[in-house]
């Protein structure tokens, strides 16, 4: 019985320190969860393809800040890897052929790239355009290559 009395006790003790806890706003000292800012989160390109990834070769991730000058252009070029842009700073243009039209991002603006589509940006704003771009490609597959205009 004694013994039973000893957990009661000790029991109730924890129970009134962690109340006491609870109540005076201690807690157990621990750091705090890092915060997630989702940019994006899809499937699909900027002109709704599905996004497929390069098979046959080891996968090969590229990072690049591209910095474009006012109206500078990338020419027309094409992806055959998915690419991730992040718009840092400045807004492009970027002009998908007739079929797809053009489309204006500006310094927040995320996007995943069109996918084997010939494209071409022209730098619109101002000042200097800087765009984050990440090729999640393959070996053995280029990043990015020159295109035929659509038109």
């Amino acid at each position: 019985m004694a013994s039973f009395s000893r957990i009661a006790a000790g029991s109730t003790a924890i129970a009134a320190f962690g109340l006491i806890c609870f109540v005076c706003g201690l807690s157990v000292a621990r750091e705090p969860a890092a915060a997630v800012d989702i940019l994006l989160s899809t499937g699909k390109t900027v002109i709704g393809q599905p996004i497929e990834y390069p098979s046959g070769s080891p996968a090969n991730v590229t990072a690049a800040v591209i910095t474009m000058q006012p109206g500078q252009s990338t020419g027309w070029h094409k992806h055959d890897v998915p690419l991730f842009g992040y718009m840092l700073e400045g807004e492009i243009t970027v002009d998908y052929g007739p079929k797809h039209g053009k489309k204006v991002y500006a310094q927040g603006d995320t996007l995943m790239e069109a996918i084997g589509e010939p494209h071409d940006g022209s730098a619109t704003s101002p000042g200097p355009t800087r765009i984050l771009a990440v090729f999640v490609g393959a070996e053995d597959v280029k990043n990015s290559e020159k295109a035929a205009p659509p038109y």
